[in-house]
């Protein structure tokens, strides 16, 4: 059965109950039965620099089998038990993909952003009680391995670390050379150091040294990579992981398919939509170097790397497919079905761009952190509504709801009445979905729907369409703001790539609209300009920004959001120190910071004698807080 409209999701889901469909409980087990299917046919592919004739690392499935198995029984050597948390600090590798799976196998996986600096990743060591770290060995031009060297002295129930050596996929010169270019790595934590290949061919790869016990259970824990603050931490089940894999091959993939994937195994989407559907289907997927699409030549390769491959499907962000819109189509990407683009909105002009440079259609979906990823997509092969996430997936029950902040339901939205985005689905762990406790409170409407504080509506064909983010709100003198408005306004200006609008400080308000704008390569438009062009474009004068800024680069997670709280410490620091030039305080802000208990907090410096009455009496006419250094 294809999937081409509601009906037919509907007919999908009435095939029989999500607990009836005899899916595999365990992830091995899965695993186990993709490799007796397809032993010889690839599974993963990865190559270390992005050139098109690059050298390789292909495992079949049968190979991938073993390589996990391998693992896992290393794992369980090292004291890992069902419960425990083996974290990786890991760019993307063949042993990235193995320590995901083999992780979750043996214990519960915990992958963290080695962007992340050492202070956060501690912070989620902690948190989320990891016994073992898997992270690189000091190689040139990264500094991870030092990162989680200081990290693992502030996490003391580490007991181990595991090193993986980048430089076995270095042809001979470039390897003999490592050794003499690694950066020292600082010592003085007190975990054993092992070489994860060197322990984990000691281990059995023909079988599991322990019992799989085949019940579900957590087991994975994903920090959340949004766009709202520090990191929360959301367990995952296993049955919401292989969820996601029957999604992937029940609508999508086969064992023929290849898929691109350029997108950092830490994040889920190329953890569950991407990894667990080529476990479930026995597709290929092929991860072009460490850092993803942003490694060194990867955007100017990209095209063909499609045609090395023999890519059918092409997994995306927003900002990699702008990138690649400034970048001709130089190889053959015939076998290219479609791309696959999540993790923030795309701009309809990017859309456009590409389907008329590719002759290949984006399906624009929609998944988080807190539903172990997975809820909308434009079906493949029907209709793909412009500025829709799609159609719910089989099993996933979306509301639009307007809630209490305890959970309660005031009302259910009508037909394309904006409300809050709410889920239910074999993803959600219900009650459950955090490690902190005081963060599910409120958390389920109903006790059973995951409020993901983003607006949205739904048409009447059952599409689904995020209208912004319910934290983003704008609040002008108890005036809602859709930051949303402001973004699509300005992104239609041709020299726009990018744009985030945020609300900033104001005495009179509370709030006022302020937008900031990444410009494409070459863009010349000026912020007056741009101005100009929101006076045309957003009808609603409340939203008009009080203040435009050209930025060479908007902040960015790793997967291509814009990062909010970045652009609210920008706009608190320039607000408060123009106020306090302007009443000739001999004051600075020194830096803003996130404070778990107040939000974003001004941190303010003295230059010189100062009336601390007087700054206290200027800066209470706003609602940020603020505190001395010293």
């Amino acid at each position: 059965m294809s999937y081409r409209s509601l009906a037919e999701r509907n007919a999908v889901e009435a095939e029989a109950p999500w607990s009836e469909r005899g899916l595999p409980v365990s992830l091995y087990g899965l695993l186990s039965d993709t490799a007796r299917r397809c032993p010889d046919r690839p599974a993963l592919s990865f190559q270390l620099t992005s050139g098109p004739g690059a050298p390789a690392e292909t495992l079949s499935w049968a190979q991938m089998l073993a390589r996990v198995t391998q693992t896992a029984n290393l794992f369980r050597r090292l004291g890992v038990a069902e419960g425990d948390v083996v974290a990786y600090v890991l760019p993307n590798c063949s042993e990235t993909a193995v320590t995901l799976i083999a992780g979750a196998v043996a214990g519960v996986v915990n992958p963290i952003n080695p962007l992340l600096e050492a202070e956060q990743i501690g912070a989620i060591l902690r948190e989320t009680r990891a016994k073992v770290v898997v992270t690189l060995k000091a190689f040139p031009k990264t500094d991870i391995a030092a990162k989680v060297a200081e990290a693992v002295k502030h996490a003391p129930g580490v007991d181990t670390v595991l090193e993986v050596d980048l430089a076995r996929y270095l042809g001979v010169p470039k390897r003999w050379a490592v050794p003499l270019l690694r950066p020292k790595t600082p010592s003085g934590h007190h975990a054993d150091l092992l070489d994860f290949a060197r322990e984990a061919a000691r281990e059995r790869a023909d079988v599991l040294a322990f019992a799989d016990t085949g019940q579900d259970r957590v087991a994975a824990l994903f920090h959340t990579g949004g766009t709202t603050g520090m990191p929360k931490v959301a367990r995952h089940k296993l049955s919401g992981m292989i969820y996601n894999g029957w999604l992937g091959k029940r609508l999508l993939f086969t064992p023929t398919d290849t898929l691109l994937c350029p997108l950092p195994l830490f994040h889920v989407f190329a953890a569950y939509p991407v990894l667990m559907s080529t476990i479930a289907s026995g597709a290929h997927v092929v991860f072009p170097t460490p850092a993803g699409f942003r490694g060194e030549g990867v955007f100017d390769n990209f095209w063909k790397l499609i045609e090395r491959w023999r890519v059918s499907y092409v997994i995306t962000v927003p900002t990699a497919v702008a990138a690649l819109m400034q970048r001709k189509v130089d190889a053959d990407i015939s076998t290219l079905r479609y791309a696959f683009s999540g993790s923030a909105p795309l701009p309809v002009e990017l859309y456009r761009r590409f389907e008329e440079a590719t002759g290949v259609t984006i399906c624009e979906g929609y998944g988080l952190t807190e539903a172990t990823c997975l809820v909308a997509i434009n079906p493949p092969e029907g209709e793909k509504k412009i500025g829709s996430v799609g159609l719910p997936f089989p099993y996933t029950d979306i509301r639009i709801l307007h809630c209490t902040p305890e959970g309660g339901v005031d009302r259910e939205c009508e037909t394309d009445e904006v409300g809050e985005i709410c889920v239910a689905s074999p993803g959600v762990y219900e009650g459950s979905t955090y490690t902190e406790d005081a963060k599910n409170l409120g958390l389920f409407a109903e006790g059973r729907y995951l409020r993901t504080g983003d607006l949205g509506r739904r048409d009447a064909d059952g599409y689904l369409f995020i209208t912004g983010r319910a934290k983003d709100l704008i609040i002008r003198g108890g005036h809602n703001i859709d930051p949303a408005e402001i973004e699509e306004a300005l992104a239609g200006h041709h020299d726009v790539a990018f744009v985030g609008a945020i609300g900033q400080p104001d005495r009179a308000a509370g709030e006022l609209p302020c937008a900031y704008v990444e410009l494409v390569e070459g863009g010349t438009a000026t912020a007056d300009e741009l101005r100009d062009y929101c006076k045309v474009h957003i009808h609603e004068r409340a939203a008009m920004p009080k203040h435009v800024e050209i930025l060479a680069e908007l902040p960015k997670t790793a997967v291509g959001k814009v990062f909010k709280p970045d652009l609210r410490k920008r706009a608190i620091s320039r607000v408060y120190g123009q106020a306090l030039a302007e009443a000739g305080h001999a004051v600075r802000v020194a830096e803003v910071v996130e404070d778990r208990r107040r939000g974003l907090l001004a941190r303010l410096e003295r230059t010189g004698a100062v009336d601390e009455a007087a700054v206290a009496h200027l800066l209470g006419n706003y609602t940020r807080p603020w505190e001395w250094i010293d």
